[in-house]
């Protein structure tokens, strides 16, 4: 079968090896799509306010220094209306049916399960005043012991846990209070673990629950710190998308829709 010298053989030597490389390089370019791993994670969650109205000029000046720095996500959206679905979506990767901002107990599987199984820990940071509804630990049966004081959230920023959410008041998250003053709220509380994170392996993430009920539902989402290539980016994300991301991160299984959903493959930082 193979009898001319060279011939076929070479042929097919060289089919293999183009096999080989195919197989090498999507191997290649699915590693380069994945997040690095952080040693903390803290995720600020905003309130009520549209891509548009965050990213106008001036309207919130830190977050649009974070978004030159970082990696701004302008096809980023919530997954329901009113606010507390979006909380849900984002801690268990479920609205579990709740369409209100009413009060709820929840016996289902969560981001603190999951990151317990592996041996890490969550914690909610809430400032004083911050409602229920917007502490998504607080309406799990299981994970009500997961939320402390935003007073008690940690200067020496190594001891954080693997991954925090901060939860403003409704004075400081933009529902009540202005884009000015949230924002400056925001510069006051994260500035220093923003700056720190670039240096320590970690990660800022701020985003929004929802827009100001605009057809698309599209939110201001940046990631800041250590790994991200700066620039914006088209990638749609949302809130499964957001919480299969940090899952990846952590190893942990994934939680309900987030099964079926990617971790965010842009902005990071292939070096």
């Amino acid at each position: 079968m193979f009898r001319q010298p060279g011939g076929r053989l070479r042929d097919l030597s060289l089919l293999l090896v183009l096999a080989v490389a195919i197989v090498l390089d999507g191997g290649a370019a699915a590693l380069a799509g994945a997040p690095p791993k952080y040693d903390h994670i803290v995720v600020v969650i905003m309130e009520n306010h549209s891509f548009d109205e965050i990213a106008r000029p001036s309207a919130a000046p830190y977050l649009q220094q974070l978004a030159r720095n970082g990696a701004l996500f302008d096809n980023s959206h919530g997954v329901a209306h009113p606010s507390q679905p979006n909380y849900l979506a984002l801690f268990s990767g479920s609205t579990h049916g709740v369409r209100d901002d009413g009060f709820h107990e929840i016996a289902s599987p969560n981001l603190a399960d999951r990151l317990h199984a592996v041996g890490k820990t969550f914690l909610g940071y809430a400032e004083v005043r911050s409602p229920r509804k917007h502490n998504p630990w607080q309406s799990f049966t299981d994970a009500g012991k997961a939320g402390k004081s935003l007073t008690e959230f940690p200067r020496d920023y190594a001891r954080l846990p693997a991954v925090s959410f901060v939860i403003p008041n409704l004075a400081n998250d933009m529902h009540d209070g202005t884009i000015l003053q949230a924002d400056a709220w925001l510069r006051a509380h994260l500035k220093t673990y923003a700056n720190w994170s670039r240096r320590h392996n970690s990660l800022l993430i701020v985003t929004f629950d929802e827009d100001d009920y605009r057809l698309e539902n599209r939110i201001f989402t940046v990631f800041y710190g250590a790994g991200i290539k700066p620039g914006r980016y088209g990638e749609r994300i949302d809130h499964y998308s957001l919480l299969r991301t940090i899952e990846d991160i952590e190893g942990t299984a994934p939680l309900a829709a987030t099964v079926v959903r990617k971790p965010i493959a842009s902005a990071w930082d292939e070096r």
